[in-house]
């Protein structure tokens, strides 16, 4: 391990509380190897996390390996090294995406040069939407329905790019409902490991990565937030949002250059039916027009429910998992 424990946010230089959180350390190992982190050492954590991997992925290029390279940015607060500021001249963000560019290309090609192409999946993804508070230094939802903190598309929906030389077809697209608890399964099967004896809840999705003409392996899923609410459920192009009170970004300016706008933490949403296909900003309400698309996905929420819990309606739930933990 070689990094920060936490989202870069959480330091002495918190635009929202200065001084309100501790001192943010970088860890190698188990060992802290600086103990309060400056905007200067930001500067360089792309480059420097970047070299890194390529030297990992070098020494160990005659054994299995699996590298987790995950770059502070684009979370605010936005750093990037001197090769690359003012190189997009689209400001600081656009430095940033274009050093991130850099940097996935450097593994590529570390790849390429140690014959590791053909027999390594690369993944490009992030865990969530744009904190669209943060106004130019948080990315665009292309039109999407709200943003980080929210079960709506804004939040949830993110890039994936996959690459896998003589496996994924180049310029191949899949609109089919995945998620990032699926990555667990799907690495396990290509390495051929075998899976914990406790529940996982992902799916593999290998078959999807490879082409083959399969109906996708996960048909639903449920959209839970704020600890254990039940805040929507899908199931292919089908979402249904419960009422649920949650962040909302709507009616305020957003900030700039790194300030933050205000937002509502607790804004009423509303239910509604929404077809994802032909309405992915989640602006008609389809409710009143497809009752029985309504009752299929209530039954799914219950399932849920029943399952896992539900803080919106009091479900304790009968399975609910215990948090995975490291000796």
């Amino acid at each position: 391990f070689y990094g920060i424990p936490y989202s870069n946010d959480m330091w002495p230089y918190h635009p929202r509380g200065p001084g309100a959180y501790p001192e943010l350390p970088l860890f190698e190992n188990e060992t802290i190897v600086n103990d309060a982190v400056t905007p200067d050492d930001q500067k360089q954590f792309t480059t420097e996390f970047t070299e890194r991997t390529i030297a990992f992925i070098k020494k160990n290029r005659e054994n299995p390996f699996f590298v987790y390279l995950a770059h502070p940015m684009p979370h605010v607060p936005l750093y990037v090294s001197e090769k690359f500021e003012g190189k997009s001249e689209q400001g600081l963000y656009g430095d940033v995406m274009m050093e991130l560019d850099w940097s996935a290309g450097q593994v590529i090609q570390t790849l390429k040069e140690t014959g590791l192409e053909e027999n390594t999946l690369v993944i490009f993804t992030s865990d969530n939407g744009p904190w669209l508070n943060y106004g130019n230094h948080a990315g665009t939802t292309g039109g999407l329905r709200e943003g980080k903190g929210t079960s709506f598309e804004g939040g949830q929906r993110v890039p994936c790019l996959m690459y896998w030389k003589g496996t994924i077809s180049p310029g191949t697209v899949n609109n089919a409902l995945i998620s990032s608890i699926d990555f667990l399964p799907t690495l396990a099967e290509i390495a051929e490991a075998p899976l914990p004896g406790n529940k996982i809840d992902g799916i593999s999705i290998l078959p999807l990565i490879k082409g083959e003409d399969v109906e996708p392996p996960r048909k639903s899923f449920w959209y839970y937030y704020r600890r254990n609410s039940l805040e929507a459920v899908q199931d292919g192009h089908w979402k249904l949002v419960f009422p649920h009170p949650g962040r909302s970004y709507v009616g305020f300016e957003p900030g700039n250059d790194g300030q933050p706008g205000r937002v509502n933490e607790n804004f009423p949403h509303e239910g509604g039916l929404y077809d994802l296909r032909r309405d992915p900003g989640e602006q008609y309400n389809l409710m009143e027009f497809y009752p029985e698309i309504v009752n299929k996905l209530e039954q799914i929420a219950s399932e849920a429910r029943e399952d896992l819990g539900d803080d919106l309606t009091g479900n304790p739930g009968k399975n609910r998992r215990e948090p995975g933990r490291t000796e």
